[in-house]
């Protein structure tokens, strides 16, 4: 747009074209915000409509007897289910004390999958030897169904805390494993060869040049790692457990209960949400330095 052109729409919008620029960025800057609320304010009423529809239709269509709820629950019984869980409680102590074993489980069994998937993707991605080693070691464990790796934890380990523990972190390292091979290779070469030019240790290295620039990837995969710790932590105690959200599935299964099996699932995401939340505060606190993307750029 030229400059006459810019004066035109100021004028015929009711604004002299000689407005100061620090007017005219204040007025940019609140129609910026307000067309921000006003996208944010259309995004929660699509989620809302989608959740009206879907729990609406899904109770709907049991009430009718289109849909059996024997095998598909009801809404309305999964409420009464998630009552009767933080009421009264199971045969396994208050859903309380097993949701905390779950989370306990899972949240340890990220940082252990986390950890060794940042060190050993930062190892391998910076040594093509030890990579072109382990690679195929690497490829093979993680061929193995998660199930079968679960089983053996639990007959090695018995029923407690442990295996559980192990299962999410297996599931949680190779998901940072890769998303920190690669992003270690993606570092700028050029710029790493002129930091060991300036006399650079490899420690030095890493920590003001790979660490930094693999960053983003890193935390991209923690958005995805922690629900796989939730899984691989259910998916353990539904395999052999004493306590755990799993366990309270698994029997609810065995007893063809739909609805607590519904009602658990409801609060594994809960947790799972308030577990993004924070990851995203994470995020945004570590890579302060990073320049906004497009997407983010506009929602400012």
């Amino acid at each position: 747009m030229t400059i006459a052109e810019k004066n035109n729409t100021e004028k015929k919008a009711g604004r002299p074209a000689s407005a100061p620029l620090a007017e005219r960025e204040t007025e940019l800057r609140v129609a910026g915000r307000r067309a921000h609320r006003r996208r944010v304010a259309w995004i929660w009423a699509g989620r809302v409509a989608v959740a009206i529809v879907v729990i609406g239709g899904w109770q709907w269509f049991t009430s009718v007897g289109w849909v059996d709820k024997f095998f598909y629950g009801q809404p309305s019984g999964i409420w009464d289910s998630l009552v009767h869980l933080f009421t009264q409680g199971t045969a396994f102590g208050t859903i309380w004390e097993n949701l905390w074993i779950t989370v306990q489980e899972a949240f340890l069994g990220f940082l252990l999958g986390t950890l060794l998937g940042v060190v050993f993707g930062i190892l391998l991605g910076s040594n093509r030897y030890l990579a072109s080693v382990f690679g195929p070691y690497i490829k093979v464990v993680n061929s193995i169904p998660r199930i079968v790796l679960g089983s053996i934890f639990i007959v090695a380990f018995g029923l407690g805390v442990f295996p559980k523990v192990l299962l999410a972190a297996v599931l949680v390292f190779f998901v940072v494993f890769f998303n920190a091979f690669q992003g270690v290779r993606e570092v700028d070469q050029n710029l790493v060869a002129n930091v060991r030019v300036l006399g650079a240790s490899p420690v030095q290295v890493a920590r003001h040049v790979t660490i930094p620039s693999a960053m983003t990837w890193i935390i991209a995969s923690l958005h995805t790692a922690f629900g796989f710790a939730i899984i691989g932590a259910l998916v353990a105690e539904v395999l052999g457990a004493q306590h755990g959200v799993g366990l309270i599935i698994s029997q609810a299964q065995g007893s063809f209960d739909p609805n607590t099996v519904f009602a658990c699932m409801v609060i594994v995401a809960v947790v799972t949400l308030v577990a993004e939340y924070l990851i995203t505060l994470l995020e945004k606190s570590l890579l302060k330095w990073r320049p906004p993307s497009r997407s983010e750029a506009q929602a400012i």
